[in-house]
C-alpha cells in the first residue's frame, strides 16, 4: 500500500508552489477578477430578480474572501481565500440561475484559474467547497442547485454526477499541472547544469573576468581578477570599479559603457595603468561585451582582462633594439635614415650632416683585440653625445662608422665637426690604459626636402677624402669631391659586368716576357690582366683593379688570372718554363685563397706545379692582417714558387728576404733606371744579387729600358731581366707569335730599336 502511495504522490504535481514574485501577479489577477466578478454577479442578480437574501449572503461571502485575500499575510491562506470566494460566486450564479444546468460552467472555467496558484491547498479547497456545495447545498436547496426534475427526484445522483464532472475537469488540469511541471524542472535542472558549468568556467578559468553595472558597482569577479588586482577574496557590499587600485597612466581613460552602449559591439582597450598599492606600471588589455535588455538599454558590462605588460615590454625592447645600435646605444643606421629624411622635410634651417671613420681601427682591432676595438667604439659614442648639441641626431652606421645630422646655420656642421676632433685630442680609457684615437670627417649641408641618402653620400666622400688627405682632419664636401668617387662606382659596376660574362674574353691575360741574362732567350713571362669593354677598348688594371680591392672582387678576379695563365702555360709547354701572376692582400689574407691554388694544381696531373710562380709585393707582406710566412709556407708546401715583387720599395726589405719562403726576387725599376751611370745603384745590386744568391734564391730586375741598364744588369750577373727594352705586355696571341719565333732561330737584340726579334 505504501509503495502504491508513494507511486501515485510521485505521479501527482507536487504543489511546490510559485516564486514571491510570481504568486504576487497571479494572485493579484485573480484578486482583481474576484472583484470584478462580484460586481458582475451583483448586477446579474439585480437584473434576474434574485431574492435579496441570496444576493446578500452571496456578496458578503465573496467580499469576505475579497477582503481577506488583501489584508491577511500568509500567502496560502490569502490563496485559500481567493479559492473559497470564487466557490461562493460560482454557486451564488447557480442560485440566481434557479439551478440552471449550463450555470454550473462556472464551476469548470474556476478550475484552471485556480491551477494558476499551483498550490494543492486552494485548488483542493475549491474542489471541497465545490462537492460540498453540490452534496449538502444540492439536498436542502435543490431548486437552488439542480433545475433538472430528474435531479429534484434524485439530488445525490445529480451531486455525484456533478462533483465527477468537476473531478474530471480538475483531473485533467492536474495532469497539465504536473506536465508543466516536469518541463520546468527538466528546464530548472539544465538550467542549474549550465550555470553551474558557466560558474566554473567564469571562476576557474585563469584569466581575470568581472561583471559590474553600466554605473560601475561590481556584481561578480573571478578568482584571477581578484588576485591579479590583489583584492579579497569576498569584496565589500558596494565594491565599484572607482575602489579598483588601479589608476590610468595617462589621460582620456575610455569609458566602456558608452562605447558599447554607442556601437553595441564587442570593444577592446589597451591601456596603461599605475597600481597605487605599489606605484608599478601595468598594461591590460580590457575586452568589453554589454549585455542589453529587450528595450537595448545596457544592463551589465562582462569583461575578461590580460596583462599584457611582458609583451608591451618585449615590444619596447624590440623597437629599441630596432632603433639603436646594440654596442653604442646610438641609433641604428635604419633609424638615423627615417629621422634625417624627417628632419630634412620638415626643418626651417640649413640640416649639416657629419661623416666620422676611426682611422687605422684595423690596427686598433689586430693589436689589441676585438674587445678592445668594441671599448674604443663606446667611448667614441660617448664622446660624440658630449660635443653634438641636444636634439642632434647620432648613429652608428657599422664597423667604425658614426654620422651625426642636426639643423642650424651655415656652419653649423663644420663647428660641431671641429668640436668632434677637438674631443679626441685626449686619449680614450681603454682597458686600464689611455689609447689615442682620431677620426676623419666630412661634412656636408644640405638645404630643403632633399633626398636623405644623397645627403649621407656626400658627407661619406667628403670624408674619404679626409681620409686619403692623411686622417685626424675635417673636410668640407664639394662637388669636385664626387669625381673620383663616380669612376670608381664606375669601376666596379664594369668589373661586375666583365666577372659576370666571358672572363676569357673580358678579362684576357697579356704577357711580358722575363729574358734570361745568360742565354738571351725567353724564360718566363708574367701574366697580366686586362678589360675588355663593350665597345672593344682595352683598359689596363689601374682603371680596375682599386675597385676590385676595395670591394672583394679581387677574389674572384685573381683565381680567373690564376687559372688562365694556367691553360695558357699548358698551351706554351714546349716553349715557355713557367707563368708569374700576382696576388694582393686581400687575396693573400682570404683563408680560401691557398685551397683554391690547390685546387687548380690538383686538376694537372703530372704538372710541375714550380712552373707557377706568385708574386708577392713588399706592400701586400707589410698590410697583410693573417700571418704572411705560415700562409706562404702553406702556398710553398703545394710546389708553387714566390716571388718577392717591387723589393727595395719597403723599409725592411732585408728582413723579408731572410725570415720568408721566397724563391725569387725582383728588383724594383727604381734601382734599375740609371743604373750604369749610378755607382751607389750598382753597388746596392751587387748587394742584393750576393744576399739572394747566398739565400738561394733568385733575381729578376725589373723596369729594363735601356740598353746601358741591360749590359750592366748582365755583367752584374743578374739571372733575368724584364722590361720594356725587351717587349711591353703582348696580348696572348702576339705573344705567341714571339715565342714561335724564339723557339725556331733563337732571340737576339734588335742593335737599332732595342727589341727581341726572331733570329
Amino acid at each position: 500500500m505504501a509503495t502504491w502511495t508513494r507511486r501515485l504522490r510521485d505521479r501527482l504535481p507536487a504543489g511546490r508552489g510559485l516564486s514571491d514574485e510570481d504568486w504576487a501577479g497571479r494572485h493579484r489577477l485573480l484578486t482583481v477578477l474576484l472583484a470584478v466578478v462580484m460586481v458582475l454577479l451583483t448586477v446579474f442578480g439585480v437584473l434576474s430578480g434574485a431574492h435579496a437574501t441570496e444576493l446578500l449572503v452571496t456578496d458578503t461571502l465573496v467580499l469576505t474572501s475579497l477582503v481577506a485575500a488583501t489584508v491577511l499575510r500568509n500567502r496560502r491562506v490569502r490563496s485559500v481565500a481567493v479559492a473559497l470566494g470564487v466557490a461562493a460566486a460560482c454557486a451564488g450564479f447557480v442560485a440566481f440561475c434557479h439551478g440552471l444546468t449550463e450555470a454550473h460552467f462556472a464551476f469548470f472555467i474556476a478550475i484552471p484559474a485556480l491551477a494558476l496558484y499551483r498550490d494543492w491547498t486552494p485548488f483542493g479547497g475549491f474542489l471541497l467547497a465545490t462537492v460540498a456545495h453540490h452534496a449538502g447545498f444540492g439536498t436542502f436547496g435543490i431548486e437552488h442547485t439542480f433545475g433538472n426534475g430528474m435531479a429534484r427526484e434524485s439530488p445525490l445522483t445529480w451531486a455525484l454526477l456533478h462533483g465527477v464532472a468537476v473531478l474530471a475537469a480538475a483531473s485533467f488540469q492536474v495532469v497539465a499541472w504536473r506536465f508543466n511541471e516536469t518541463e520546468e524542472q527538466r528546464a530548472e535542472e539544465h538550467l542549474s547544469e549550465s550555470r553551474a558549468q558557466l560558474s566554473v568556467a567564469f571562476d576557474e578559468t585563469p584569466v581575470p573576468m568581472a561583471m559590474y553595472t553600466p554605473d560601475g558597482r561590481m556584481i561578480r569577479t573571478n578568482a584571477a581578477y581578484r588576485e591579479w588586482l590583489r583584492l579579497p577574496a569576498v569584496l565589500p557590499d558596494g565594491f565599484s570599479l572607482h575602489d579598483l587600485p588601479l589608476a590610468p597612466a595617462g589621460p582620456d581613460e575610455p569609458q566602456l559603457g558608452r562605447m558599447l552602449t554607442a556601437s553595441h559591439e564587442p570593444v577592446t582597450v589597451t591601456r596603461q595603468y599605475r597600481r597605487t598599492d605599489d606605484g608599478s606600471l601595468i598594461w591590460a588589455q580590457t575586452h568589453a561585451t554589454g549585455l542589453y535588455g529587450r528595450d537595448g538599454e545596457l544592463r551589465m558590462i562582462f569583461v575578461h582582462c590580460l596583462d599584457v605588460t611582458a609583451v608591451r615590454d618585449h615590444e619596447a625592447e624590440l623597437r629599441q633594439q630596432v632603433r639603436h645600435d646594440s654596442l653604442t646605444g646610438l641609433l641604428s643606421r635604419k633609424a638615423f635614415e627615417h629621422d634625417l629624411a624627417e628632419l630634412l622635410t620638415a626643418s626651417a634651417q640649413p640640416v649639416s650632416v657629419i661623416y666620422l671613420d676611426v682611422d687605422r681601427f684595423k690596427s686598433i682591432n689586430d693589436g689589441s683585440g676585438h674587445g678592445s676595438g668594441d671599448d674604443v667604439l663606446r667611448g667614441l659614442a660617448r664622446r660624440l653625445a658630449g660635443v653634438v648639441p641636444p636634439g642632434a641626431l647620432v648613429a652608428r652606421l657599422g664597423g667604425d662608422e658614426f654620422i651625426a645630422a642636426l639643423s642650424g646655420p651655415s656652419g653649423t656642421g663644420l663647428r660641431v665637426g671641429n668640436g668632434i676632433l677637438a674631443s679626441l685630442a685626449e686619449p680614450l680609457s681603454v682597458g686600464g690604459s689611455e689609447l689615442p684615437v682620431s677620426v676623419s670627417v666630412g661634412v656636408t649641408t644640405a638645404f630643403g626636402p632633399v633626398p636623405a641618402d644623397d645627403v649621407v653620400l656626400a658627407a661619406d666622400t667628403a670624408m674619404y677624402a679626409a681620409k686619403r688627405a692623411g686622417g685626424n682632419r675635417i673636410q668640407v664636401y664639394t662637388d669636385e669631391l664626387r669625381v673620383p668617387v663616380q669612376e670608381k662606382i664606375a669601376a666596379e659596376g664594369r668589373l661586375r659586368r666583365a666577372l659576370a660574362g666571358d672572363p676569357r674574353v673580358t678579362l684576357p691575360l697579356w704577357f711580358q716576357p722575363v729574358v734570361s741574362t745568360v742565354t738571351g732567350q725567353i724564360s718566363g713571362a708574367e701574366a697580366l690582366v686586362r678589360m675588355r669593354t663593350p665597345e672593344g677598348e682595352i683598359l689596363s688594371p689601374y682603371h680596375f683593379i682599386g675597385a676590385a680591392e676595395e670591394t672583394g672582387l679581387i677574389v674572384p678576379l685573381g683565381e680567373h688570372v690564376l687559372r688562365s695563365a694556367v691553360e695558357h702555360l699548358l698551351h706554351w709547354s714546349d716553349r715557355l718554363g713557367y707563368v708569374s701572376v700576382n696576388v694582393s692582400p686581400r687575396q693573400l689574407a682570404e683563408p680560401d685563397f691557398a685551397p683554391m691554388v690547390a685546387g687548380v694544381l690538383a686538376g694537372l696531373p703530372g704538372f710541375d706545379p714550380s712552373r707557377i710562380v706568385l708574386e708577392i709585393t713588399e706592400t701586400a707582406l707589410l698590410t697583410s692582417t693573417v700571418d704572411v710566412s705560415e700562409r706562404l709556407t702553406s702556398l710553398k708546401q703545394l710546389g708553387v714558387r714566390i716571388a718577392l715583387d717591387d723589393f727595395g720599395t719597403g723599409y725592411s726589405s732585408l728582413t723579408w728576404l731572410k725570415s720568408l719562403p721566397a724563391d725569387i726576387v725582383k728588383l724594383d725599376r727604381s734601382f734599375v733606371a740609371g743604373l750604369a751611370e749610378d755607382p751607389r745603384k750598382a753597388s746596392i745590386i751587387q748587394a742584393v744579387l750576393w744576399l739572394a744568391r747566398s739565400l738561394s734564391m733568385s733575381t729578376i730586375a725589373e723596369g729594363v729600358e735601356e740598353r746601358a741598364d741591360w749590359e750592366a744588369l748582365r755583367a752584374a750577373g743578374c739571372p733575368a731581366v724584364q722590361g720594356y727594352f725587351f717587349s711591353r705586355p703582348l696580348p696572348a696571341a702576339e705573344f705567341d707569335r714571339m715565342l714561335r719565333a724564339a723557339s725556331s732561330g733563337g732571340v737576339h737584340l734588335d742593335e737599332t730599336r732595342g727589341t727581341t726579334v726572331a733570329g
